[in-house]
């Protein structure tokens, strides 16, 4: 009999140090939170997953949401001291901490350390102070290094994120700016090509014709340019938008892709557990008022058939390099076969992966190969 792999644990923070066009939760600042109330509240929330995944390690635990790494140092103690209990971790789990790259932020960095994170990941976004303002971001390209040079000093592993194919961004100067980002020394780059999503302000200025992005062969040059040079960098394309060192890969993001399952807990918090879909509330009083009443903030657990498992699956594995071994069963054998013979898929036994020709499109490429 094989052991279970690794879980993985996501824990939802939504508060933020000052409102700001990301948050769903602005009112929600961290001078207004009960901290001890919401220890607790994690703390019985995280319980509630663990009773119901007994018998696992967790691989990898993330801090994600509004801003997390305003968290206080003795909350994340206080929630990796639970989940270790609850579950065990493994030899080389990996604790990952989203941060935005502020001055304020980054001076909490040795605490959150020091309490058990091991990674962060940092959102700089941009090394061009223009594209910065334009984003949307309050920190400048000056205080963004130097967060990064405080988190690369205070934990082990570090990762940033980058956006390009910005408004007027030439290929010259995403190289240059991807060069500077590769010169930093970082085993892992999230790099996101800018897209326009409904209801965006991006998305009221592209339809005013105020705002044009790269696209079609533009678009495509800077992608296979980025592959290019992560990839003389050592750090080459694992995930559609990922790049890493072998070996430097996220854990936590992998288990998503591999379709494994992953607890989640605190407001909104996505999970799959043992084939359940699993959703907690995502108002933050009203996941605190649930917690109270039941002992956990779970909103919904809704059982997924096999072929909805087998379709999250292909479209989670197929955005990964290595590929999967799909369910013949969803495919359109026809179509596959046609653009395996386009060039934009690859067979490989029973195994199905995605060239990078293909990842260009890879979204009409799912289309195409799902069976009716």
């Amino acid at each position: 009999m094989h052991a279970s792999p690794p879980l993985a644990l996501y824990v939802h923070w939504p508060f933020c140090v000052s409102k700001c066009p990301y948050c769903d939760f602005n009112s929600h600042v961290r001078d207004q939170v009960d901290q001890a109330r919401w220890r607790d509240a994690l703390l019985a929330d995280l319980a509630h997953e663990a009773a119901a995944l007994p018998g696992r390690r967790l691989g990898s635990i993330f801090f994600g949401g509004g801003t997390p790494s305003l968290m206080p140092p003795e909350t994340v103690a206080a929630v990796l001291d639970a989940a270790e209990r609850a579950w065990g971790f493994d030899e080389a789990i990996e604790i990952t901490l989203e941060a935005n790259p502020s001055s304020v932020e980054a001076a909490r960095f040795g605490d959150l350390a020091a309490a058990g994170v091991n990674r962060v990941s940092l959102g700089l976004q941009a090394l061009d102070d223009a594209a910065l303002a334009f984003l949307g971001r309050a920190h400048d390209v000056r205080e963004g290094l130097a967060a990064l040079d405080t988190a690369q000093a205070a934990f082990a592993r570090v990762s940033f994120d980058l956006i390009y194919a910005r408004p007027g961004q030439s290929l010259p100067e995403w190289e240059a700016e991807l060069a500077r980002a590769l010169a930093f020394g970082t085993e892992h780059l999230s790099l996101y090509q800018l897209t326009i999503e409904p209801g965006t302000r991006f998305a009221t200025l592209a339809a005013k014709g105020q705002l044009a992005i790269p696209d079609g062969d533009d678009a495509a040059e800077l992608f296979e340019l980025t592959a290019a040079m992560t990839a003389a960098a050592g750090l080459p394309r694992y995930e559609v938008s990922n790049h890493a060192r072998p070996g430097a890969e996220s854990r936590h993001n992998l288990a998503y892709w591999r379709y494994r399952d992953y607890a989640g807990i605190g407001p909104g918090a996505h999970g799959r557990r043992a084939g359940l879909a699993t959703l907690r509330r995502k108002k933050p009083e009203n996941w605190l008022t649930a917690v109270d009443r039941n002992g956990h903030g779970t909103e919904s657990e809704e059982p997924l058939d096999p072929r909805t498992r087998a379709m999250e699956a292909l479209l989670m594995g197929l955005r990964l390099a290595e590929g999967i071994t799909p369910d013949p069963a969803i495919l359109d054998q026809r179509a596959v076969d046609r653009l395996a013979a386009q060039g934009l898929l690859v067979r490989d036994g029973a195994r199905l992966r995605v060239t990078d020709a293909g990842m260009l499109l890879l979204d009409g490429v799912l289309r195409e190969i799902v069976a009716g």
